[in-house]
């Protein structure tokens, strides 16, 4: 695949510029200003709004937007320049405010003696996302007394998806996005707990700005973008490509531990597929593939070719290709006599029938998961 060729991921305008200014290397400058379809210091205000909204809703506006201003600040397009410095001004206020909070609770779980795991909230880093979440191994009860106590928050109310995963849902006065805090397990129905066990042991201490926060250890990372994407929503955000591909293509990642780790907890072939389609989508628009190890191109289901765009994110098949990666995650737990897992596993075809038609009922399945 080059930038060349049509996108097999069924693109629009939008989608096709932000990929390039995300993924478009030393080329990102001199595709969007000469190709007439995807120029920039073209588009219109209605236009830069799409691409901004698309942006926003695949936690990119910073990373796409940086380059974006960029390019116009180099074509002396000053008119769209400040449209771009003006998004980005209002996403640093939101970005700030929220870090501000995440640290404080942080802080306040270390004090009271309560390990504390920032887990996807952090990877997209100039860029945040919608909600803060969290693991811990502390009891509920007491997660829930320093959350009322130290933050006057409220918790939201749970669906049978949040009490099966075993999370709560807080919102705090002054503080937009909900905090979302999973305890002692992991996973759509709460059924990885061979990942969360381990994964405050294996954190690691990274810088974020002037703060400094316990995230997951790269492994455990991908580990958990994997369940959320190719075992819970079936789609990508481009953050998720973009995030992925910087540990790959910077050498974070030791796929030896990856593969050890994703198999004991079942759920290898969905990370290697995970990556190849990483891969696949990268190499469409910088003209070259991730180095994967052959033994994680040989584990993987499918790849990138499966994408197709719709309603703001790139889908994943649910049949066959997902269903096969559920089928194996299920027989691993299985075998493993793993029968509390495998029971709340098994529960997840019904919970995702029960949320299409409650959908459909109510335009909403916030009830399920």
């Amino acid at each position: 695949m080059t930038t060349k060729t049509a996108s097999p991921f069924g693109s629009t305008k939008s989608l096709t510029i932000l990929s390039q200014l995300l993924l478009g290397g030393s080329d990102a400058s001199f595709s969007t200003l000469v190709e007439p379809d995807l120029a920039i210091t073209r588009i219109s205000e209605e236009e830069f709004s799409d691409l901004l909204a698309l942006a926003n809703s695949n936690h990119v506006v910073m990373r796409g937007l940086e380059v974006f201003l960029r390019i116009t600040e180099d074509a002396g397009d000053w008119r769209r320049a400040e449209w771009a410095a003006g998004a980005m001004e209002i996403e640093r206020a939101r970005i700030e405010n929220a870090i501000s909070f995440l640290h404080k609770i942080c802080c306040t779980f270390e004090l009271e003696g309560y390990d504390i795991a920032v887990i996807k909230s952090l990877d997209h880093w100039p860029d945040l996302g919608s909600d803060l979440d969290l693991y811990t191994n502390t009891n509920p009860s007491d997660v829930i007394d320093l959350m009322k106590r130290c933050f006057d928050a409220e918790g939201a109310s749970r669906s049978w998806g949040d009490r099966l995963a075993n999370k709560w849902n807080f919102v705090i006065p002054g503080l937009p996005e909900a905090v979302e805090i999973h305890m002692g397990r992991l996973g759509q129905t709460g059924e990885q707990i061979v990942i969360a066990h381990s994964l405050a042991r294996r954190a690691r201490s990274i810088h974020v700005g002037n703060h400094l926060f316990r995230v997951p250890s790269v492994s455990d990372r991908l580990m958990i973008s994997t369940l959320q994407r190719m075992y819970r929503h079936f789609y990508f955000r481009l953050c998720d490509i973009v995030d992925s591909a910087q540990l790959c293509v910077t050498g974070a990642v030791d796929y030896a531990d990856l593969r050890s780790s994703a198999k004991a907890a079942g759920i290898w072939e969905g990370v290697a597929t995970y990556l190849v389609i990483v891969s696949d989508y990268v190499e469409h628009y910088r003209g070259e593939a991730i180095d994967l190890p052959d033994f994680v191109r040989a584990s993987a289901r499918f790849g990138g070719d499966k994408l197709h765009f719709r309603r703001d994110f790139l889908r994943v098949p649910i049949m066959p290709e997902s269903a096969t990666l559920y089928a194996s995650q299920l027989a691993t737990f299985f075998l493993n006599r793993e029968l509390e897992n495998t029971a709340r596993l098994s529960l997840l075809p019904c919970l995702a029938t029960a949320a299409a038609v409650g959908q459909k009922i109510t335009g909403s399945d916030k009830g399920i998961w």
